[in-house]
């Protein structure tokens, strides 16, 4: 079964972005002496740019989750997509404000920046349960089949290794064999990973060049065991806890687009009606 790879593309290309959108904007604040007041031309633009990005990001990605039809795209490329508007347009709407934050707009950044905060704690959550390529859930069955198969291919480890590097390698196989408590599961991983890599430094200091690939190959089992153990015994927390997001971060994305709104219709009315 293919599975689907959680990388961090989406941060990347939202990072890179941010840094350009910077770049532009001190270059712009440095010739004209002075940060754009967000009545101006840049300021606005700023803010509709930075307000439509945020529309695709709560619109387009749950149109496609209710969307049972897959020419549309792969969920986990939409997520991707869902990622970097949520970041790159809120970041637009800050340089919008113009570092000013009274009032209904000091609101509306504010529910912002949290809504931003929850979404990275979402996507967390939502990259801890293991998937397919098409962005289905794996089941508990698939997991544990792919553990046992990890573990045969373990125990086919070639030998060749001194004495103390194989103590060493019981020592660690041991360590990562067991299963972890579900609050260290759903919390842990990535300090489990960390940790059985700092090992495997140690291990590979002592080693000959002659048996390096067969340690390598029995880096990547043990750290894919690992992960599968983690998630396995994570599984039904982490889905418990991702309805339980869902709950809390919906309402407030309602909340700051509603916010959001109302302060754009007041900008509208105040600024070019009243003129």
């Amino acid at each position: 079964m293919k599975r689907a790879q959680h990388g961090n593309r989406e941060l990347w290309w939202a990072y890179s972005a941010i840094a350009v959108c910077t770049a532009g904007y001190v270059s712009i604040v440095w010739s004209q002496g002075s940060i754009p007041a967000a009545r101006e031309f840049l300021g606005h633009s700023l803010g509709i740019i930075g307000f439509a990005l945020m529309i695709m990001t709560e619109v387009l990605y749950t149109w496609r989750k209710r969307s049972r039809s897959s020419r549309w795209g792969k969920m986990s490329s939409w997520l991707r997509f869902h990622i970097f508007t949520g970041l790159v347009g809120p970041y637009l709407v800050l340089l919008h404000t113009a570092w000013h934050f009274r009032g209904l707009a000091g609101i509306v950044m504010l529910l912002t920046i949290v809504v931003v905060v929850s979404g990275f704690i979402g996507r967390y959550i939502y990259t801890s349960i293991p998937r397919t390529v098409d962005g289905s859930a794996v089941m508990d069955e698939t997991l544990r089949y792919e553990i046992s198969q990890i573990n045969q291919a373990i125990e086919r480890t070639p030998t060749g290794f001194s004495m103390q590097l194989q103590g060493e390698l019981r020592n660690i196989i041991a360590q990562t064999s067991s299963t972890p408590h579900p609050l260290q599961a759903a919390f842990g991983r990535g300090l489990a990973l960390m940790r059985l890599r700092w090992q495997w430094l140690r291990v590979q200091r002592r080693a000959t060049p002659e048996v390096a690939d067969a340690l390598s190959a029995l880096k990547q089992r043990l750290i894919a065991r690992t992960t599968l153990q983690y998630q396995v015994t994570s599984l039904e927390i982490t889905r418990r806890m991702l309805a339980l997001w869902h709950i809390v971060h919906v309402p407030l994305g309602l909340m700051l687009f509603s916010a959001a709104v109302v302060h754009i219709l007041g900008a509208i009315y105040y600024a070019t009606l009243l003129h």
